[in-house]
């Protein structure tokens, strides 16, 4: 028997009750089992039935990807789980807050390289600007990466959200 140890990365959506003590849970499962979490996003999206929904960035091997859905399934609170990344097309977007400080040509430059990103400027004082952008993780990550010689003082992420593409439903 072959296994497979190619250590991949998912995007898990996780629809749950919306009541006290069910993200540590989720949480817990992770950090008791040594999953490491990369990214974790959650909200209420359906105020009549209580239901949030988890959307967790997490790697491992398949082995392990399917060990966390299945041990996930068999939390009480938890209504359906949801691989995105092996169901098929989806899509992933995150939003970041980038502070930049800087004058005279870095200042330009922040700003040249945030209208090709098409980050916003949403904060601005003599000596840094407050940028907005979102997209996929690795275009926030490649914007972040240039803003640090520039004078980058600060980030803020939200991590990623995903929805599956086509008409279903997760």
């Amino acid at each position: 028997m072959v296994v497979d140890s190619t250590i991949e990365r998912h995007t898990i959506a996780v629809l749950v009750d919306n009541e006290a003590g069910v993200l540590a849970r989720v949480i817990g499962l992770f950090s008791g089992r040594g999953y490491n979490i990369e990214s974790l996003t959650v909200a209420e999206t359906d105020t009549a039935d209580a239901i949030s929904r988890i959307t967790v960035v997490t790697s491992g091997t398949p082995q392990i990807i399917e060990q966390i859905k299945a041990q996930l399934n068999r939390l009480v609170p938890v209504h359906r789980v949801v691989d995105l990344t092996a169901e098929g097309a989806n899509v992933e977007r995150e939003l970041a807050l980038v502070k930049v400080a800087g004058k005279g040509d870095k200042r330009v430059e922040a700003l040249r390289i945030a209208d090709i990103f098409r980050a916003r400027a949403i904060d601005s004082t003599n000596e840094s600007f407050v940028f907005e952008i979102s997209g996929a993780t690795e275009k926030l990550n490649a914007f972040i990466d240039l803003m640090v010689p520039l004078g980058l003082v600060d980030v803020s992420r939200t991590g990623v959200v995903a929805i599956a593409r086509g008409k279903s439903a997760l």
